[in-house]
């Protein structure tokens, strides 16, 4: 029998369109003789849709079309299993109700990325690929990331929070603390965004309100880093859980510009179509010496293991060339195009690391079968409450 995978995909996220092309992807590589795949689309509204042309990435093109192709549905927890229901399913629908087995979740960013859905399926009793809530959560909270590595020994850059009401407030007072204990050139970045989005160098003082601005667009904290100015920019992926883990090949990205942008990851090579991450120049493996690769791989599973990460993640390093020295600079809990491209360098083909990630999930969700999550007690045998509601009391 068929394992069924619902795929989410889209959200209310900035990287939305990103989370698609990664999602047609994975799609498109699954083994089709293990796995029947429910693509569950989730508009930016918040809305989950369902249906077969949510497979062809050319229908992307016109939503409005895509959406009326397609059938709302939700999932519902009943018979101690996970089903998604279609809500127009009336009494002549030809739709029936599909179990679930596993979710896979293939999404970006805020609302979605960060623990949110992840929430969902946890409360529905859902097993589902990747990394749980808190790990998540920490992944795209960059501050609470830094904490975490600075906690367990790993090098990053110190940087300064600021937040959005604190900066109207006192402009010039958040403007001086920033050039006093962070000096330029330095990084300005959204706390919990990806894919480079609100991200701006900035050189002097003048165009440090601007910066500011842009990153409170999208968030209401942002933070402040000092800028490398002679920086390699190098990436590995790890795969596993808490128990094992592996390193991939390292990767060096090409940029446009003094940082990687949101242009450069998705959008530099225009006769690749979408090809989401995959479509980004790169050296594979990059140019490094064999001890300095061994270094960043080893940091990457330590990385993996400091925020209890699980499946594939992509983790972003800086390497200050006039030192010699790396830093980590953050984690993808859900990597673009999952970072595939770096697998198959190493020597894992695309449809066998779908079937790792969707083992892990099954694993993670054995274990957690063997906890206990509930407790029986008596309690409510002596709750009582008086005529008056709340002025009763419990015996």
């Amino acid at each position: 029998m068929k394992t069924n995978v619902a795929v989410f995909f889209g959200c209310r996220s900035v990287e939305h369109e990103v989370s698609i092309i990664s999602a047609v992807q994975a799609m498109r590589s699954m083994n089709r003789d293990k796995y029947d795949i429910v693509p569950i689309y989730v508009t930016k509204d918040g809305e989950m849709y369902t249906s077969d042309a949510l497979f062809t990435i050319e229908e992307y093109r016109d939503l409005p079309s895509l959406l009326k192709k397609s059938e709302p549905v939700t999932l519902v927890r009943r018979n101690g299993g996970v089903v998604m229901s279609y809500l127009k399913n009336g009494i002549f629908s030809k739709h029936k109700d599909r179990v679930i087995d596993v979710a896979f979740p293939i999404v970006h960013g805020t609302n979605c990325e960060d623990g949110t859905i992840q929430g969902y399926f946890e409360y529905l009793g859902l097993p589902y690929v990747g990394c749980d809530i808190v790990s998540s959560a920490l992944g795209m909270d960059k501050s609470a990331f830094k904490d975490v590595m600075k906690n367990a020994g790993i090098p990053v850059l110190d940087c300064i929070n600021i937040r959005a009401r604190e900066y109207s407030a006192d402009r010039e007072g958040c403007i001086n603390r920033i050039k006093e204990n962070v000096g330029f050139p330095l990084i300005v970045k959204p706390v919990n965004l990806g894919s480079s989005v609100g991200i701006t160098k900035v050189n002097d003082i003048d165009g440090l309100d601007d910066a500011l601005t842009l990153a409170f667009s999208f968030s209401e904290r942002v933070l402040a880093e000092h800028a490398i100015e002679n920086l390699r920019e190098i990436n590995c992926s790890v795969l596993g859980d808490a128990d094992r883990c592996e390193a991939s090949v390292c990767e060096e990205p090409f940029m446009h510009d003094e940082i990687l942008s949101y242009e450069d990851k998705y959008m530099g090579n225009s006769k690749s179509g979408s090809k989401g991450m995959a479509s980004l120049g790169r050296k594979i493996p990059a140019d490094l010496p064999k001890e300095k690769s061994e270094e960043i791989r080893e940091l990457s599973c330590k990385i993996f293991k400091a925020i209890g990460a699980g499946g594939v993640v992509r983790i972003d390093f800086m390497i200050d060339t006039a030192t010699d020295r790396v830093y980590a600079n953050e984690i993808n809990t859900i990597p673009g195009s999952l970072a595939f491209y770096l697998w198959e360098a190493t020597g894992l083909k695309y449809s066998d690391m779908l079937d790792r990630l969707i083992e892990l999930a099954f694993r993670r969700a054995r274990n957690r079968d063997n906890l206990t999550f509930a407790i029986n007690t008596n309690i409510l045998a002596g709750a009582a409450f008086g005529s008056k509601g709340a002025k009763g009391k419990l015996s």
